[in-house]
């Protein structure tokens, strides 16, 4: 059976940061919105090095300016990106808390593409801790906010449905929309998005006992998450590969990828990533 841990990792790194109070071009800035831009750049350099401490307190400033000046794009970005950066830091209330000015009968008006993303952002959370109905439920208000035309979040959405249809045991569906996601990432020249859905091709496909077809969709995840630069989901595809050829039984071949896997993680400073590899390699026990 398929482990839980590896869903529960894509879906906490489902969405990327968003950028927030971009300056138009030839647009002289105010200076609070400079600061806001300032305190936004900071938060995410921190994020990307890993302190997700300095990240929310600095992404807490940003909003804190973007409410004071009611900048409506702001206010939605950075209240999703607090939202991730409390999500890695396994805070789910907080995380939950964050998307309030956004989601919770503001009395500011949020064009839909954002009201989609703090949606999508609420499905995630909810799955993470294996509250599917609500999931469901957030996921439905994304699909609607998102709308039927030009939305960019299509793929996204198809893809977390397909992981709430993997959660369920509806491989059949699960694959279906997986195959949706990637049919619609691969026209927008989403490649994020595009190996999310490989991704979860490959774990339907170890969910069905097809290591075969696991691997080659993992593969393609893989080349693509190293195209990015993206260390959480190259953690994910080799630990999936791994459990691919652990089920084909190829345990020499599956211990090379657990053990990059965890390389990856220890590069990365993801402790819980790497205690997970660790126990994945110790369950192999040894190999002739």
């Amino acid at each position: 059976m398929l482990h839980s841990v590896p869903l529960r990792l894509f879906l906490v790194a489902g969405l990327v940061l968003l950028a927030a109070c971009a300056q138009q071009p030839g647009k002289p800035l105010a200076a609070r919105q400079a600061e806001a831009i300032e305190a936004n750049r900071r938060a995410e350099l921190r994020f990307r090095r890993g302190d997700f401490d300095g990240a929310v307190r600095q992404y807490q400033e940003a909003l804190r300016i973007a409410q004071s000046v009611e900048d409506i794009d702001g206010i939605a970005a950075n209240a999703i990106n607090l939202s991730i950066t409390y999500q890695r830091l396994g805070k789910h209330a907080q995380a939950r808390a964050s998307l309030a000015p956004v989601l919770d009968h503001s009395r500011l008006s949020f064009p839909s593409a954002r009201l989609a993303q703090a949606a999508l952002r609420r499905a995630l959370l909810d799955l993470d801790q294996q509250r599917h109905a609500p999931a469901a439920e957030w996921l439905e208000k994304a699909a609607t906010w998102c709308g039927q035309q030009g939305c960019t979040l299509s793929a996204a959405i198809d893809n977390v449905r397909g992981l709430l249809a993997l959660e369920a045991g509806l491989t059949d569906a699960a694959a279906a929309s997986a195959t949706a996601a990637l049919k619609a990432s691969r026209a927008s020249g989403d490649r994020v998005e595009a190996a999310n859905a490989l991704r979860l091709l490959g774990n339907v496909a170890i969910r069905a006992g097809d290591a075969a077809a696991a691997l080659a969709a993992l593969t393609e995840a893989l080349a693509l998450d190293q195209e990015l630069g993206l260390p959480r989901k190259i953690y994910l595809d080799l630990v999936s590969m791994g459990r691919a050829s652990a089920q084909g039984g190829e345990r020499a071949r599956a211990r090379s990828y657990y053990e990059r896997a965890l390389a990856v993680s220890e590069a990365d400073r993801d402790a819980g990533a790497a205690a997970e590899a660790r126990a994945l390699i110790g369950a192999l026990g040894s190999i002739p």
